[in-house]
This record gives structure tokens, sequence and C-alpha cells, in this order.
């Protein structure tokens, strides 16, 4: 039986110290997060990604074939986020978190976390130079912890209370990948 890994794409974000929407500014002429949607969309064509309700990203996100979800909570942080995108792909068996914000996450580097996912890791993350960084992988096992999700640390206390579960893969990705929140 072939596990089913979802990506899901976090892109309901605030942007309050950025002065203006950071995801729809521009990086050499298309918005931050279609850049970042592209590579993930590459690995997860039927990927979820979570916006803010009434968000100017979610018929651009639709035209890349994503599913979109509206996170009605998404003023609470991105724990909030992160819970709206499992519920809506509560029946996969583990997650590949991906922020909008990070453009230059390379296509194989989400399809090399997905791959340690489906074959059973339970936290798997990109590293670069020993350094954990995005996107994210998140096993089945943390349903239920995902889905309770709160506030703004997203699945951090999830990681940072199961370091001996932590991958990194010895493949070293695009060095902008290891921006942590």
């Amino acid at each position: 039986m072939t596990s089913v890994v979802t990506g899901i794409l976090l892109a309901a974000g605030s942007s309050q110290r950025f002065n203006g929407n950071k995801l729809l500014h521009p990086l050499d002429g298309e918005p931050i997060a279609l850049r970042a949607a592209r590579s993930f969309a590459a690995t997860f064509p039927r990927g979820v990604a979570v916006v803010r309700t009434a968000s100017p990203l979610k018929p651009l996100l639709e035209a890349m074939g994503l599913r979109v979800v509206e996170c009605a909570r998404a003023n609470e942080g991105m724990g909030a986020s992160l819970a709206a995108g499992v519920a809506a792909s509560a029946d996969a068996d583990g997650w590949v978190v991906a922020l909008a914000d990070m453009p230059f996450i390379r296509p194989a580097t989400h399809a090399r976390i997905a791959g340690a996912v489906g074959a059973g890791a339970a936290l798997v993350a990109a590293g670069y130079q020993g350094e954990r960084g995005h996107p994210v992988g998140i096993g089945a096992h943390f349903r239920e912890p995902l889905l309770g999700l709160e506030g703004d640390a997203g699945a951090r206390h999830i990681v940072r209370a199961n370091p001996g579960l932590l991958q990194l893969p010895p493949a070293t990705p695009h060095p902008e990948a290891l921006m942590t929140r």
C-alpha cells in the first residue's frame, strides 16, 4: 500500500513586519507566494494551500491546481493555519509543510522530505550544514496534536519535543531553506 503524503502550503500570514503583503511582493516579476507555490506544486500538484479569508491569492493558487482552504482563524497565527490544512487532508499518512514566503525551496527538496515521510519518518526537515530548515515533514502519528494547534508557533513545539525522531536528509537544500520560525 502506498503512503499518501499531502503537501500543505501556508499562505495565510499577515506580513505584520513587512509593511505590506509580503506574499504578493514581486520577485523577478512574480509574487513571492506564486514562486514558492510553483516549486511546491511540482511535487504536490493536488496539495493544499491555506490562505486568509478573501485572500487575493486564492484564485491565483487555484489556477495553479492547488486546493485552497480559507482559514477564518488565520489571525490567531501559523498554528491555526496549519491545523486548517491538516483538517482539510486528515486522511493523509503525513504532511510536508511549506511556507509561501520561502520562494527558493527546490522541488527536489519537497520531494525528498515527502519521500522520507512516505517511508515512515515521524519528523523530517530539510537540512543544511547540520541545521534544521524548511520544509518540514510530519507523519500521521502527530495528526491529533496538529489538529489542535493554536498560536503562531506552528508545529515548532512538536519538533522540539521529539528531537530523537527528527531526521535531516543527508542531501543539502538551498541555504534559504534555513529560515526558522
